[in-house]
């Protein structure tokens, strides 16, 4: 691996001193061309980039596993937290508590929580964070994302926490530092509303089940 790294800095030098003397051999018209591109292009980048504000020391910001991965792993943040439980009917609270080990929550069978992540961020206009479950913890453990996928918007302002789900018939420990979902980024649209009359545009003439059923 220390091999790879080495051969692909060596071709990143290559082709930084590539690009620099295909540089100085432009007229200087087009230097100064080629210099507000990148500046414009570095500011482009910039705007697309997520903001981020750790709140603690030891908080993790999210981290894709390979170059492959569409999701970032969500790194539960528990170290002397108080967490928000829920039944469906009924909300009360309990704290993460340590004993021999990392600071951890236990969930009844089919309670909810919301696990804090230990930062804030602010993500580029016309960007959500879907919020889903690591097939990993649903299939190991049944840790579930009941309102999956969970959208955090642009302009969310606080810490973000992820809602979790015990869906075993048995208690469930969060440890503080698991991985307990994924962030996947996803482009909107936004659309303006207008009035108008709504009707039969294709073939089709019903709702629900109007286009039949099996094969």
């Amino acid at each position: 691996m220390r091999e790879i790294h080495g051969r692909q800095g060596e071709l990143d030098d290559g082709l930084e001193t590539v690009a620099r003397l295909k540089f100085a051999s432009m007229p200087i018209e087009q230097n100064e061309q080629a210099l507000a591109l990148g500046d414009s292009t570095e500011k482009g980048r910039a705007s697309q980039a997520i903001v981020i504000e750790l709140l603690h020391e030891d908080a993790r910001q999210p981290r894709r596993a390979t170059q492959g991965s569409a999701g970032y792993d969500l790194f539960a943040y528990l170290n002397d937290r108080v967490i928000d439980c829920s039944d469906g009917a009924h909300q009360w609270q309990i704290a993460a508590e340590s004993v021999n080990g990392p600071c951890r929550v236990v969930l009844p069978a089919g309670v909810m929580a919301l696990i804090p992540l230990g930062f804030k961020a602010r993500l580029p206009l016309g960007y959500e964070a879907q919020i889903r479950p690591r097939s990993g913890a649903a299939f190991k453990k049944g840790l579930g994302i009941p309102n999956a996928p969970g959208t955090v918007d642009s302009d969310f302002p606080d810490e973000w926490r992820v809602i979790v789900r015990n869906t075993t018939s048995q208690p469930l420990a969060i440890d503080h530092g698991e991985r307990i979902a994924q962030m996947v980024l996803q482009r909107y649209e936004v659309l303006p509303f207008v009035s108008g009359n709504v009707s039969i545009s294709t073939e089709r003439a019903g709702g629900f089940g109007s286009t039949g059923h099996g094969a």
